[in-house]
């Protein structure tokens, strides 16, 4: 009887617990928001158009339903301290790749490149402010000379007047050639420049082992690992594209619905994902144009003699092109205190060891249970890791 308070305040303790870590990712989260909508007011009230005609969004929403915006939220929180590593310090090892961007206006150029509205404004500013003399001021003047003309009444007066108005007609002339109608000065082409662009495309490579030797409960932790790799890719890049492979003895490119969800057994020969990941990359994604990453998931179990080809496939032509590969062995629960060493492991950890040893791009972890993913995940993609 003594027993039963203690267990209700330990389960009242744990729900107290749980509704404060609840409230600070929600202070965090709406926090960090405020924030940015105070400075943004600041720099809103600083600007020389009036606060009322400008709009302002206190907590811009992520999605148009409440319960996935609050979603959105949290896992913009749980991923804001991740990222794919040296995606843009790397940008590629040679930027080969040229565009042509605009650059405002120049005074030379090509023809085909003219602006003929910035121009013709140009050249009308400063017509009007040298006072060019317009047509039909010109006209008008010529009209009331024509009419002297052939009125022939003689007099001095008549005379004067029509001498006054050639001369009057000649100065327009005169300034009419000294301010032309279109000046070399007012000419505008559309200028543009070769910028280098920078190569920020990106592939990851997801290999799953769905083998026989892979349980129900061991094909659901590497499921549940990709399906956060997966969520992470969407909600962090824009731009960014995921090849998915499944493999048993053979492998094979499948699409995301297959690879989630598809059941399939039979032998496990690991270097034939390797070999499909090869033939993809140089195929549609070549290493001088794309980012390559790589993640895989296994419980560790390979054909006998598999291991040094894998090994030889990762060394001599993965690795080369990737920016990181990531490899996670699944362990029973009942395995987790023998292979608490990382010196020690199932036939693929030892093979990858090697690699490991060799390449700072390559990482490997364990996971034994689902409370693990997260954390190893976290570990694999850390953004101060890299």
């Amino acid at each position: 009887m003594s027993s039963e308070p203690h267990v209700e305040a330990v389960t009242t303790s744990g729900h107290r617990r749980l509704w404060a870590e609840i409230a600070i990712v929600l202070a965090l989260s709406f926090g960090a928001t405020a924030v940015y909508s105070v400075v943004s007011i600041a720099y809103r009230l600083t600007r020389d158009v009036a606060l009322a005609e400008q709009t302002a969004t206190l907590h811009r929403a992520l999605s148009d339903r409440e319960i996935f915006d609050l979603i959105y939220q949290f896992l913009d929180i749980f991923f804001e301290d991740l990222e794919l590593p040296d995606l843009v310090k790397t940008n590629l090892r040679e930027i080969t790749a040229f565009t042509r961007r605009r650059a405002g206006y120049t005074n030379s150029g090509n023809p085909a490149n003219l602006d003929v509205g910035r121009t013709m404004r140009n050249s009308f500013a400063r017509r009007i402010s040298l006072k060019r003399p317009d047509n039909e001021e010109v006209e008008a003047l010529r009209r009331a000379i024509l009419e002297l003309e052939r009125d022939n009444r003689p007099g001095s007066e008549a005379a004067s007047r029509l001498k006054a108005l050639h001369e009057e007609l000649e100065a327009l002339e005169r300034r009419r050639r000294w301010v032309p109608y279109i000046d070399p000065l007012d000419i505008r082409y559309r200028d543009f420049h070769k910028q280098p662009e920078p190569n920020t495309r990106a592939v990851m490579f997801c290999l799953m082992d769905v083998s026989g030797s892979m349980g129900e409960r061991e094909k659901d932790l590497a499921k549940r690992f990709f399906m956060l790799l997966h969520l992470f890719l969407q909600r962090r890049y824009e731009r960014i594209e995921v090849v998915f492979i499944r493999h048993t003895h053979e492998a094979q490119e499948v699409d995301e619905e297959t690879f989630f969800y598809s059941r399939e057994t039979g032998g496990t020969v690991v270097s034939s994902a390797l070999n499909e990941m090869l033939r993809v990359a140089r195929e549609r994604y070549p290493a001088d144009q794309w980012n390559i990453y790589a993640a895989q998931a296994s419980d560790g179990d390979n054909y006998p003699g598999d291991g040094a080809a894998c090994v030889a496939l990762l060394e001599q032509y993965l690795m080369p092109m990737c920016q990181y590969y990531a490899y996670v062995e699944i362990l029973d629960e009942r395995e987790i205190d023998v292979f608490r060493n990382a010196a020690h492991g199932a036939a693929l950890w030892n093979a990858y060891a090697t690699v490991a040893e060799k390449l700072d791009n390559f990482d490997m972890k364990r996971i034994a249970r689902a409370g693990d993913i997260y954390p190893v995940f976290r570990e694999l993609f850390a953004r101060e890791r890299h």
